[in-house]
């Protein structure tokens, strides 16, 4: 018996070693055979050559005390955030004078706009300037919550305070504002805006968008945030994705009483979302004024590459407090002016809801707003 089981063991096993040895040439010949697995290489920007001017990142980001942040808490990616996150949100709450609970981060400032907007569609529309930035807003309507409801244009396509004051009626959940405005990139006069809030804020509650805050020339001076403190029903959101330079990191928050924060939390607000290497970086640049005041001042300078552009090219632009200028093409149509200018190598947005003849440029890296201010001419020969 011992000498039968021992042939059978050698038998199987050596059928066995012929079954993988044939699987193997096999698999080695279906792999010749079969079509390579390319490798791509991510895309983290624009490609060389390609001015990006089509959305309001700042080229000159992260700052080198973010970068290295950023390294160092990458080591720890295995670790869902929890005390980096409390620790940004601490730095948050001391630097404009509230509690830990009047603040919740999110994943980019997108993320608690959302979060405000269907915590308001509960109970009604959303009243807003006819132009603004309205992308998470719209997350009502595309659920079917709620409206957006808009105010007519005005000439200079500012805000109507008065009209929007006049404007909230029993329907309105929620008013929201963005300033400075996007794509406009116009600034609202902080006391009339502040007395509008306050006015507002008993009739419903007011959301300012204040993603631009940080590159206005008076950051400190156009800021709702003490009227939060004061006790009116407003919310400020705010981003790391502009001055900071951290658009691709995702880090935002909003600013707010504490029972208005836990009220729209059901609505996907809060950190879980984030990740350490944002977080890390935020950290280590909410504070670092000679980065910001750098990028303040590059910016600044693209925008007058630009005004002067377009004046010597008949055109004009709106007067912006922003990293982008919307510029008034005349007769030109905005969409085919982004077609030709993408010829040139050039990104910039098209056309915003109707207003055909507004085109919005962002300011890049100055390399690349001077290949905007030579494209230029040529594109508007073409075009006339």
């Amino acid at each position: 018996m011992t000498a039968d089981f021992n042939r059978r063991k050698f038998l199987f096993g050596a059928a066995g070693a012929l079954a993988v040895a044939t699987a193997g040439k096999q698999g080695i010949a279906m792999a010749d055979s079969a079509p390579k697995m390319t490798r791509l290489k991510p895309a983290y920007g624009p490609a060389a050559g390609i001015a990006k001017l089509n959305a309001n990142e700042n080229p000159y980001g992260p700052s080198k005390a973010a970068l290295a942040a950023i390294q160092e808490a990458s080591v720890s990616g295995a670790y869902y955030v929890n005390e980096s996150a409390r620790a940004l949100q601490a730095m948050i709450a001391e630097r404009h004078g509230v509690d830990p609970e009047y603040v919740a981060l999110s994943s980019g400032s997108s993320g608690a706009l959302v979060a405000c907007a269907v915590s308001a569609g509960q109970s009604g529309n959303i009243l807003g300037p006819d132009l603004f930035w309205d992308t998470t807003s719209k997350s009502v309507e595309q659920q079917g919550i709620a409206e957006i409801t808009r105010l007519p244009k005005t000439p200079g396509l500012e805000i109507d305070l008065q009209a929007m004051y006049e404007s909230i009626d029993d329907s309105i959940a929620m008013v929201q504002v963005v300033n400075p405005n996007n794509p406009t990139g116009l600034l609202m006069d902080p006391v009339a805006l502040r007395a509008f809030c306050k006015k507002a804020s008993a009739k419903a509650t007011v959301l300012v968008d204040e993603a631009y805050n940080e590159l206005t020339d008076m950051p400190e001076e156009n800021t709702m945030v003490p009227l939060i403190k004061e006790g009116y029903d407003i919310i400020v959101a705010r981003t790391f994705s502009k001055i900071y330079g951290l658009a691709g990191m995702r880090v935002g928050y909003i600013i707010a009483a504490p029972d208005k924060i836990k009220a729209m939390s059901r609505y996907g607000i809060g950190w879980y979302g984030l990740n350490q290497a944002g977080l890390a970086a935020a950290v280590a640049s909410y504070e670092d004024q000679v980065f910001m005041d750098a990028s303040r001042a590059k910016i600044r300078e693209g925008r007058e590459m630009v005004y002067a552009a377009l004046k010597e090219n008949g055109l004009s632009g709106l007067p912006s407090q922003t990293n982008f200028i919307f510029a008034d093409l005349g007769s030109i149509n905005a969409q085919t002016f982004r077609e030709e200018m993408e010829k040139e190598s050039v990104l910039i947005r098209g056309i915003y809801r109707d207003y055909t003849n507004w085109s919005r440029v962002s300011m890049g890296r100055l390399e690349h707003v001077q290949m905007y201010v030579d494209a230029l001419p040529k594109v508007l020969s073409r075009l006339s």
